[in-house]
């Protein structure tokens, strides 16, 4: 009967709306490339001091749970992650777009992070103590090798080029070597440049990795940037056909779930980890697991049902163990202490009403999610393919800026995501997928701390292997991390008995695999060429892992243990890469389309570099409408009428200037002033 009465309480007008308030805002926040999750609490944890501690509780849980829903809008609709949880969104959920299913996507992750966010938060009502207990026999040989079993994921993330996805990841860990070392406090690869003491802001590397090639590839071409769906320009979102997709996947549902609630509980793992783990099981055991990458709605579920149960799992060490489970849930824990609230194993003993109306809450602002998130996402999808493209390009470039810079109002963030965005578009056009990269960045703070502490601890106690290979939680987690490892091999092979495509290189090399069928337009049986472009930047990669090895030299032994490791995997792996692909001598990467021209994406480069380093000179707004009103007229490929302009003209000042009004004002962000403002 207690639970009834703080459910009751939880029900109130106004907690009910501070919860559909917070929904709404974090979705519209989260959907922002750039404004996470993290800022979206962050931002509003002021105005909860007035409220009552489980009033505001309710307002900062609900904005966590719309922002991480949220983030899908943007993966889908842009390619780009509007959350570092989204990341794996993107896989499946931009292609289902491109081919005009953009709607259904959106719907079946509303489906999805509905049902996710409901689990973690059933779980933190009613296993909280017991599920806290677990975090705490995770010690730094665990925390390692979980950071390794992430690493394995990229047999997912690279399907066919895992060479490549292999070099991608090491990329990836030297990235997030940069600056000031967790361990021991080297300062390491930092080019004398002091920006990059603070290490490579890893939203801001998110935005650049993923929008800026979009962005580049978007200007190039005359095509229309998603297909115009004839059920969605009527008005639908096609819930009922996402609703019968969904129930065939109910098992792709609540194992995705479990995985989020139970990622969510080891403190610091947060959602990307999750979606990225669940996205791999829902592919190993799919029975379309070659259409992942391409379009799979199983691929958009798992990764939302995980991403959003993080959310209660998250509370679980924060609220019981006051470890918090992600970056925003450090922030609400700092809220509660604020209101004066102990946190610890006592606190659902003294503060039982505060916590179980919060949890309630949570539940309620969930389901809230359904109806708000379809309409919001009805509307968002619509808006977005009728958007012109002279528009819609600028728009995204701004939010772009905007979202690295606001992270720390760094315009160095800025500068740092464009050089990154740049570099993900040369890779990606010679097969060098960026999540690999993303991937090593948000695992590599976390590998790194595990195996030095691990092997002082070992060192110490004169046992370094039983450190890391003695305790029963490692060695399951090694097992796991060599089964995603050896996964693709084993498909091959089952592959002969079942009708599975295969996805190896090897495989991928049959003429029978999809990857490489051709249109009856083309000659079957064309001359094999060599990878040229792969093999030259393999070449300047194992140059690149040289010089990082022979630079630990002047470093503590702590701090040099782990990037020596790291750059004899680079070097190793770019000659595997080399003499793969001369025994190979296969297809070369994709080029991209040849219709796109080369000459608009050379010219956006430009003006996308004039832009965010003459910001300091002229100031945030000045540069902005500049390349704002440029990349407008870069990104028309037809002739328009002057009144067409006009209201374009009067579009691009009035986003400029609503940007930098709530970054100023609203968000009380220092703005780089310049000549002008």
């Amino acid at each position: 009967m207690e639970l009834l009465g703080y459910f009751l309480d939880a029900l109130t007008p106004f907690n009910l709306m501070l919860a559909l308030m917070g929904v709404i805002l974090g979705t519209v926040i989260g959907a922002l490339p750039g404004l996470s999750a993290t800022m979206a609490v962050a931002v509003l944890v002021p105005f909860t001091f007035t409220m009552e501690p489980a009033s505001g509780l309710i307002a900062l849980g609900a904005i966590y749970t719309g922002a991480i829903y949220g983030g899908a809008f943007a993966a889908i609709l842009v390619n780009t992650p509007g959350t570092p949880s989204a990341i794996a969104t993107t896989f499946d959920g931009y292609p289902m777009a491109r081919r005009g299913d953009g709607g259904l996507a959106i719907t079946l992750a509303n489906l999805a992070s509905v049902f996710g966010g409901l689990v973690g938060a059933i779980a933190l009502l009613l296993l909280a103590p017991p599920l806290a207990k677990v975090a705490l026999v995770f010690g730094p040989p665990e925390y390692f090798w979980l950071a390794v079993f992430g690493l394995t994921l990229i047999s997912a993330l690279s399907v066919g080029n895992t060479l490549k996805g292999l070099v991608g990841a090491c990329l990836g860990l030297m990235l997030s070597m940069v600056g000031v070392a967790v361990v021991g406090g080297d300062v390491r690869y930092t080019l004398d440049i002091p920006a990059f003491l603070g290490g490579i802001d890893i939203t801001s590397a998110l935005i650049g990795l993923y929008c800026v090639p979009v962005i580049l590839d978007l200007v190039s071409t005359r095509a229309a940037h998603l297909k115009v769906n004839t059920d969605v320009a009527k008005g639908g979102m096609r819930l009922r056909e996402a609703m019968g997709i969904a129930w065939r996947s109910k098992f792709n549902v609540v194992r995705s779930s479990v995985i989020g609630t139970v990622v969510g509980i080891l403190p610091g793992a947060g959602g990307s980890i999750a979606g990225l783990v669940s996205y791999t099981e829902a592919r190993r055991s799919s029975k379309y697991s070659a259409n992942f990458g391409k379009g799979e709605p199983d691929g958009v579920i798992a990764t939302e049902a995980a991403n959003n149960a993080t959310v209660g799992g998250g509370f679980i060490p924060t609220l019981v163990l006051g470890i918090p489970g992600t970056p925003p849930d450090a922030i609400i824990l700092g809220a509660l202490l604020v209101q004066g609230i102990k946190i610890g194993p006592a606190l659902f003993n003294d503060e039982t009403q505060v916590v179980y109306t919060f949890i309630f809450g949570l539940l309620i602002a969930t389901v809230l999610m359904l109806p708000t998130g379809l309409l919001i996402g009805r509307y968002a999808y619509k808006s977005v393919v009728s958007f012109p493209k002279s528009l819609l390009v600028p728009t995204v470039a701004f939010m772009t800026v905007v979202g690295s810079f606001a992270i720390h109002s760094n315009i160095q963030d800025t500068q740092m995501m464009f050089g990154l965005g740049v570099m993900a578009w040369v890779l990606n056009r010679y097969g060098f997928a960026p999540s690999p990269i993303v991937l090593g960045l948000v695992l590599g703070p976390i590998a790194e701390q595990g195996f030095v502490q691990s092997y002082l601890i070992g060192n110490a106690t004169d046992n370094i292997s039983g450190m890391f290979f003695g305790r029963p939680i490692s060695i399951g987690i090694i097992f796991a991390a060599l089964l995603t490892l050896g996964y693709p091999f084993f498909t091959e092979w089952r592959a002969r008995k079942r009708e599975v495509q295969p996805l190896t290189e090897r495989a991928m090399d049959a003429k029978a695999h999809p990857a490489n069928l051709q249109p009856k337009s083309a000659t079957p049986d064309a001359p094999r060429g060599l990878d040229a472009g792969a093999i030259l930047l393999a070449v300047l990669f194992a140059a690149l892992g040289i010089m990082a090895y022979v630079a630990t030299d002047a470093m503590s032994p702590m701090g040099a243990v782990f990037p020596a490791t790291i750059s004899v995997l680079l070097v190793v792996f770019s000659i595997g890469l080399v003499i793969f692909v001369l025994l190979r001598k296969g297809n070369p990467s994709d080029k991209g389309d040849p219709a796109a021209s080369t000459t608009r994406r050379i010219l956006l480069t430009i003006i996308f570099g004039l832009w965010v380093f003459l910001i300091p000179v002229l100031g945030f707004f000045v540069a902005g409408l500049a390349a704002f009103g440029t990349m407008m007229v870069l990104a028309e490929h037809e002739s328009r009428p002057a009144k067409t302009w006009l209201i374009r003209t009067i579009t691009a000042v009035a986003v400029v200037a609503g940007f930098w009004w709530m970054m100023a004002d609203v968000l009380l962000l220092r703005m780089p002033m310049g000549l002008f403002f």
